[in-house]
């Protein structure tokens, strides 16, 4: 391990490194660091670090006591060529808590080899610093080409192993005395995305953990005016019966509402685990230096007035965000409606919403503050009870990711809801939700089909439906179109079974009723008998017989009731014997009773507190609701109960030979398009390859083409206006002598009034299609296949997918447009080869993951023969913006994003 720097080269340090390198963490107990690299200007800061470590902590990074670094010392580790030296510290606001170094070996004859050492400052060893600090030095190692870490560690350092240990990477331990040499490979492996990905998980629950159940709450901008914000959120934390201390913050008062009250958070003589900010948005910068000073774990800001309303509150949103984080903060907001956790442990209402609804076993998150009010309170009425609410509102921090990751662990938490109106990171949010959808449901509705909110309205982009539909259909999550369609889900998969298959059962006191109901079930596609009808003067336990005896029947696997009162008979008893017959059921069991008042409470099974326990009957105002949510917990449960599909990449790519021209190519701002020759290259890195064609000047280089590239071939029109065109006037098919060339050449040059025309080697004929890469502005890099034409166009029969593509979402992917059966042959016409179609898919998934900065790709067309794919055409636009908010590296180290 490197503790003397006398025979150390001196290095120049170039003017910047780069901006991807600095970073917020977030450590093992869900607070916040920024990770930057090092610079000079840190020399004092890195003195005051040094100078604060124990004799201990000292000793076992630097094999000795080392009590002061020399200025010598000084200079050398804050001066690195970010290239064959990189240095990486860990900021809490204005102190360094860890350092991370790695030094070439190159002048030792190791070319690829960098030896690594971090050390974490004693009050900050245990929250899992060491581990992040590693991940992000090996990145950087990557990228300037290194492939090898080693280390020396004293044997008795045993945390220090650990770090190395338990990263997923093959370590190799030899001793020498009393110190250990690790040596290890830095290349991605399957068992380091798996620890980070895992250490990711634990570490943004633990954050959201930390706002959902505070030790201590502070309110500022506390009112004694329950009309006001602060008022409002005082009032209903303490109605709620917070079960720790309220600390009410108000500039000139002793006590709000009877609760002892302090001038600012500074004053506060506790420890303040939650903040709920409520002061005008221009008052935040003072308000957040108080909060920074009392170590406050996260924010909750109600307050308006940021990004939702103006450019200028886009500005001051991120500074709220990049200050917190800086002091390790998060920020739930702003605009935010609130939290709410209903775990009478807890009893936490910090929102503006005065009655929330019974404790229950869904998790709910939703952006839009004042719709949440309108939200919780149909919550209420439909007797929908929740374990944890949160409305993040313009989600500058805090999202719909770190809530999923903390409800899949949760095990209060069975449901979960989501109101979204954006993606801040969707690739992220593909990953976690696939996988917390294998244990529990989400239910979706996304807001802002038609028209997106300011801060994407801003940019000038429009969200794609489509794309939203692929995601959730790919990721398991289900989709819905309403808050209305929301709760019906949520009402089934909260308290009933999921059902084990598409066979229904209709029973109830109405022919008109059951036949509608049963309607409703085929149109859905679900596999309905005729209704059972009991008559309309069967009694309550005629009615709950039939309808035992279906949830016997093997031959069903759920069951609707629906009932019509007769005149002058109450519904209740009817209700309360459905209830009976349901109880511990292993099939769901859904009911309309029409024209009733308050059955949904009669069809629940109450606890004590009145909250609605599994096993309840969910009841629908009208049975197309009622077979709405039972046809989407069948394909959920037909989701759920596939095998889980592995993301393939095919054999034969070289992604580093293609990143090596990508960083030559790509321009300084902006972007450009490849010409077909880098075009050409780049795809062949990843064993694709456009049909042979040359582009030539005169009708004699045409017939030498021909000859070179063999007969038959095509003769094309160069240029933009004569691609994709459906009169097919600049092209020339199937020629097989050279007086057929020459002549097509001459017609081609003097239509177009252009001496260069492409010959190309004809392919073997097939169906036309289209494959590419596409910007989506809310998700990022989507992968689009169609058939070409005309009308495929027009319709928009398009399918998307977003990468990386598992063995199932590519076979979906050329699978799902409605005219894809045409590659199956239709009228004695032979049957494409599908599955170079599905590999050439998987191609250029690979491509979209590890080239981020091909914004755009597309292969038009792509002939789909028996014989396999050949891609006629290919064009790539690169560029380093992103039109999309966020990007998940997913070889990369762990980030907030």
């Amino acid at each position: 391990m490197t503790h003397v720097t006398e025979n150390l080269p001196e290095t120049r340090v170039p003017p910047s490194y780069p901006v991807s390198w600095e970073a917020d963490v977030l450590a093992a107990d869900g607070g916040v660091v920024h990770l930057r690299p090092i610079t000079p200007a840190d020399s004092d800061a890195l003195v005051r670090f040094h100078a604060g470590l124990s004799e201990r902590t000292r000793y076992l990074r630097y094999f000795g006591p080392y009590p002061r670094m020399s200025d010598r010392d000084v200079k050398h580790f804050t001066n690195v060529d970010h290239r064959d030296r990189v240095s990486f510290v860990l900021i809490l606001g204005d102190d360094i808590i860890g350092v991370g170094l790695y030094e070439s070996l190159h002048y030792s004859g190791t070319d690829n080899s960098a030896e690594v050492a971090f050390v974490i400052a004693d009050a900050h060893q245990g929250r899992g610093l060491g581990s992040i600090l590693l991940e992000h030095l090996a990145d950087a190692a990557a990228q300037n080409g290194l492939t090898r870490f080693e280390a020396e560690v004293l044997a008795e350092n045993r945390g220090m192993i650990a770090v190395f240990k338990e990263a997923g990477y093959e370590v190799s331990r030899s001793y020498d005395g009393s110190v250990a040499h690790l040596a290890f490979d830095i290349d991605p492996t399957e068992a380091r995305f798996t620890v980070r990905d895992s250490r990711e998980r634990m570490s943004e629950a633990r954050s959201v953990r930390n706002v959902l159940h505070p030790g201590s709450i502070a309110v500022i901008g506390a009112s004694t005016d329950p009309s006001k914000v602060g008022g409002a959120v005082l009032q209903n934390l303490l109605a709620a019966g917070f079960t720790g201390p309220v600390f009410p913050v108000h500039p000139d008062r002793v006590s709000v509402r009877g609760v002892r009250a302090y001038p600012t958070v500074r004053d506060i003589p506790d420890e303040v685990d939650l903040a709920v900010v409520a002061v005008p948005a221009p008052a935040i910068d003072e308000v957040l230096d108080d909060c920074l000073a009392k170590r406050v774990k996260a924010l909750v800001v109600v307050s308006a007035g940021f990004s939702e309303a103006s450019l200028d509150g886009v500005d001051a949103e991120r500074r709220l965000v990049q200050s917190a984080r800086a002091h390790g903060m998060r920020v739930i907001g702003p605009n935010a409606l609130g939290v709410a956790n209903t775990d009478p442990a807890v009893a936490m209402n910090a929102s503006l919403v005065p009655i929330l609804p019974p404790r229950g076993r869904i998790g709910f998150f939703c952006q839009s503050g004042a719709l949440g009010i309108a939200i919780l309170d149909t919550a209420r009425r439909r007797q929908l009870g929740l374990s944890t609410f949160v409305s993040a509102g313009n989600r500058a921090d805090l999202s719909g990711n770190d809530l999923l990751q903390y409800w899949d662990s949760d095990p209060e938490t069975d449901v979960v809801l989501l109101y979204l109106e954006s993606f801040g990171n969707p690739r992220k949010f593909s990953r976690i939700a696939r996988r917390v959808a294998r244990s529990k449901p989400v239910v979706a509705v996304k807001s802002g089909r038609h028209a997106a909110p300011f801060a994407l309205a801003a940019t000038g982009v429009a969200l794609d439906e489509s794309s939203v539909s692929a995601l959730f259909e790919q990721t398991g999550v289900v989709q819905v179109s309403s808050i209305s369609d929301l709760f019906d889900c949520a009402l089934l998969f909260g308290y009933q079974p999921l059902p084990g298959g598409p066979r229904v059962a209709v029973v109830g006191n109405s022919t008109a009723l059951g036949v509608l109901t049963v309607d409703a079930a085929r149109g859905e596609g679900l596999d309905a008998a005729d209704p059972v009808d009991v008559g309309p003067h069967a009694t309550p336990s005629e009615f709950a017989s039939a309808i035992s005896a279906a949830l016997g029947s093997e031959d069903v696997d759920a069951v609707i009731a629906v009932f019509v009162p007769p005149v002058a008979v109450p519904a209740e008893p009817y209700a309360a014997a459905l209830r009976e017959t349901a109880r511990g059921a292993a099939k769901p069991l859904l009911t309309t009773f029409l024209g009733s008042e308050g059955i949904p409470n009669e069809l629940a099974v109450l606890d004590d507190s009145g909250a609605p326990l599994r096993g309840s009957v969910p009841s629908y105002p009208g049975p197309e609701r009622a077979v709405a949510a039972l046809a989407r917990a069948w394909r959920y449960s037909r989701w759920r109960n596939q095998p889980v599909s592995k993301v393939v990449r095919p054999d034969g790519m070289d992604p580093d030979k293609a990143r090596d021209m990508i960083r030559k190519w790509l321009p300084v701002s902006g972007h450009r398009w490849l010409t077909d020759e880098e075009t050409n290259r780049l795809i062949e890195c990843y064993g694709i390859e456009v049909v042979p064609f040359r582009d030539v000047n005169s009708p004699e280089e045409a017939i030498v083409a021909a000859g070179e590239l063999g007969f038959p071939v095509a003769v094309k029109a160069v240029g933009e206006q004569w691609q994709y065109r459906t009169d097919l006037l600049g092209v020339r098919l199937d020629l097989t002598r050279e007086t057929s060339v020459r002549l097509a050449y001459e017609a081609i040059a003097e239509i177009t009034g252009s001496s260069m025309v492409r010959v190309q080697k004809m392919a073997a004929k097939g169906i036309g299609c289209t494959l590419g890469l596409q910007d989506d502005p809310s998700f990022g890099t989507l992968i689009t296949f169609g058939l070409a034409g005309v009308i495929s166009e027009l319709v928009g029969d398009r399918a998307y997918q977003v990468p990386p593509l598992t063995e199932e979402a590519a076979s979906a992917l050329i699978n799902a447009p409605k005219a894809s059966p045409l590659l199956d042959g239709i009228r004695g016409a032979p049957p494409a080869n599908k599955a170079a179609l599905v590999e050439l898919g998987q191609r250029v998934s690979a491509l979209a993951v590890d080239l981020p900065e091909v914004r755009e790709l597309l292969f038009h067309p792509v002939l789909a023969a028996p014989e396999g794919a050949s891609v006629i055409g290919a064009q790539i636009r690169i560029g380093k913006e992103v039109a999309y908010l966020d990007l998940d590296n997913a070889a990369g180290a762990r980030r907030l994003r």
